[in-house]
């Protein structure tokens, strides 16, 4: 295992891992981390998972973690890094099993005080209208080629159907659609595990929360995206279902049965690759673009819900229950950008696992009404906790290929969580602090305590003081749904 003393300290708070630490390694390794944050990190095995990355071939500059790094299948959650689109690979397993699972923030012109007298029934209805739970399916029913059209284009789907407002795509990354989705690619049993799950949050860290904004940090960019101290909004945390997890497992055994044949040497067998160029490395990257889409089509669907259960329970309490969205981002993704390698732009392939792209200001890819202030970033704590909205910053793109953390960070395996805390007993200091908590499953309730997790401020202010994110509002829980 690494040790402390094989890092070197680059900056105050970026620790590298030379590329002459392994004779495998093709790059050096950068986490972004102050000192408790890198001691935890070196309690698992995701600085040693970060190291594999390095050995990918294609990669370039140098592979990234993030200060919530944890470990994770083949690479590690908090992992970044760019390989060249020309003589590089593509990796599953640095993507992730649920393909752009993300966040999507919705935002009220209502006072938390406004809405208190009906947060008990707004959890439950909010409970009702949104399906969760491990298998649990969803209200829509797809017909005919309804799947298929939700593989290859996402939110526009949603906005055809009824489900999305017209502003919506703006405020969502790639406007909720990725081009380049091949639903052929996507195979009979994913479409199978995906047809009944639109619309549904599922389980283990997935939730939907509403929030009051507790202080606003950056009073321009709060502006901008019309933000304000007190302010009710509701956090979604979800992502391709099942129908993701089964296209990551399908490329994951078919490059398995191909590498020898691209004479790829592995570190580790779960972080399997394929030339990005090759027959199956374009197939993959279709069948993961049309995973992504059905997961921006879901979150989108679960908006819906979540603004009918608004307008059900406040309608005649509150003059305005409209829910704006404030912005929809993935964390689990690989997307080919341009980015500054070896003082030239260069076309690259970027995995994100457990981190957010975090572009800063003037970037072309985002709307006009967001150029000014960068790209929001939307960073969910532990239950029970806090979260943060940030925006990208000219750093982030100088220094890691503009990406950004993703959350709070596990320290402890859903195993020990479930081991050391009841669930039952969680819920009811939530509840005793004012919080409404509606979950199915005590034991899953346990998995996500906050003793499991780092904590979320101390990472989002190594983002901001390493300048690769910008806070601009810190955000406290009111209700916690939950599968």
């Amino acid at each position: 295992m690494i040790q402390k003393h094989d890092l070197e300290r680059i900056s105050e708070f970026v620790w590298q891992v030379p590329r002459e630490y392994r004779a495998d390694m093709r790059a050096p390794a950068r986490m972004w981390a102050d000192e408790e944050l890198l001691d935890d990190a070196l309690t698992d095995k995701s600085i040693e998972q970060l190291i594999n990355t390095a050995t990918l071939p294609g990669i370039v500059k140098y592979a990234i973690a993030m200060p919530d790094i944890h470990q994770g299948y083949g690479a590690p959650v908090g992992g970044v890094f760019a390989t060249a689109t020309r003589d590089g690979v593509i990796s599953p397993g640095a993507v992730g099993y649920d393909i752009n699972c993300g966040v999507r923030v919705l935002a009220s012109h209502v006072d938390a005080a406004e809405i208190q007298p009906h947060l008990k029934n707004l959890a439950t209805a909010l409970y009702r209208n949104c399906p969760s739970g491990v298998g649990v399916g969803g209200s829509v029913n797809l017909y005919g080629d309804d799947l298929g059209d939700i593989l290859n284009r996402g939110a526009d789907w949603t906005l055809e159907r009824g489900y999305a407002l017209i502003e919506d795509l703006p405020r969502t990354e790639e406007y909720g659609r990725i081009p380049y989705a091949d639903a052929a690619q996507v195979s009979q049993k994913a479409k199978e595990r995906g047809i009944d799950q639109l619309g549904t949050l599922g389980a283990g860290n997935h939730f939907i929360e509403i929030d009051r904004i507790a202080k606003i940090y950056d009073a321009e960019s709060a502006r901008v995206l019309d933000l304000f101290e007190n302010q009710v909004v509701v956090q979604i945390h979800c992502g391709s279902r099942g129908l993701g997890h089964q296209v990551c497992q399908d490329y994951v055994d078919q490059f398995q049965r191909v590498v020898k044949e691209y004479n790829i040497v592995l570190p580790d067998r779960e972080l399997v690759a394929a030339p990005f160029t090759s027959p199956e490395g374009q197939a993959y990257v279709g069948a993961m673009g049309a995973a992504a889409n059905f997961a921006f089509a879901n979150r989108q669907v679960l908006a819906f819900h979540i603004r009918r259960s608004f307008a059900d329970v406040l309608k005649g309490h509150v003059n305005d229950f409209h829910l704006h969205q404030v912005y929809d981002i993935a964390h689990n993704m690989a997307k080919v950008e341009e980015h500054d390698v070896d003082d030239a732009l260069t076309q690259v392939l970027v995995h994100r696992k457990g981190a957010t792209r975090a572009f800063g200001p003037n970037s072309p890819v985002l709307p006009d009404d967001l150029k000014e202030i960068g790209q929001p970033v939307l960073i969910p704590g532990s239950m029970g906790t806090m979260s943060f909205i940030l925006c990208g910053t000219a750093g982030s793109m100088a220094q890691t290929f503009g990406s950004c953390c993703h959350g709070a960070g596990r320290v402890w395996s859903r195993h020990r969580a479930k081991k050391e805390i009841r669930g039952d007993k969680l819920r009811a200091e939530m509840q005793e602090r004012g919080i409404e908590v509606r979950a199915g499953s005590l034991s899953g309730l346990a998995e996500e305590a906050p003793q499991a997790y780092k904590d979320v401020s101390r990472v989002v202010q190594v983002v901001e003081d390493a300048g690769i994110g910008k806070i601009v509002a810190r955000l406290e829980p009111m209700a916690v749904i939950k599968g």
